[in-house]
């Protein structure tokens, strides 16, 4: 399964970006859309999309967080990083920072932030992710710069 991740569109983003998520088996938008019809071209790719609210919706559309379970591995979806990994979980998604993160903790939790479609943080360049999941195989996260 090929996923791709965006995060802090912030009402805005690059116009060839629908076209190179078109060969996502999902889309993963963890927050900072701002207002739902900036989702109407990814919407259009027939893709299933998924979204959390993020801190600078003036709406609550989207849950704050998602779980779901993909190849055997649990994920938690959010839009600002929480101070420690929920239980249980293998992969922590999350945006708000607009900087591109892949860590993996102590405790073998990754930590993934796709870095911001729109206006990148501390020298950081415009940026999505592309994480391709496959059962019994470790997660395969690449960056995507723009």
């Amino acid at each position: 399964m090929r996923i791709a991740v965006i995060a802090d569109t912030h009402d805005r983003y690059p116009p060839d970006l629908p076209a190179r998520l078109a060969a996502a088996d999902e889309i993963w938008h963890l927050g900072d859309v701002c207002e739902a019809d900036t989702l109407a071209e990814f919407e259009a790719l027939g893709k299933p999309l998924f979204v959390v609210l993020g801190n600078n919706e003036c709406h609550n559309l989207w849950p704050l967080e998602r779980r779901f379970e993909r190849a055997g591995l649990k994920c938690h979806l959010v839009h600002i990083p929480p101070p420690r990994a929920p239980a249980g979980v293998h992969l922590v998604l999350h945006g708000h920072t607009h900087v591109p993160r892949n860590e993996t903790d102590a405790n073998g939790v990754r930590w993934l932030n796709p870095g911001c479609i729109t206006r990148p943080n501390r020298g950081a360049r415009a940026s999505f992710g592309w994480l391709t999941l496959v059962k019994d195989t470790p997660p395969d996260w690449r960056l995507e710069l723009l």
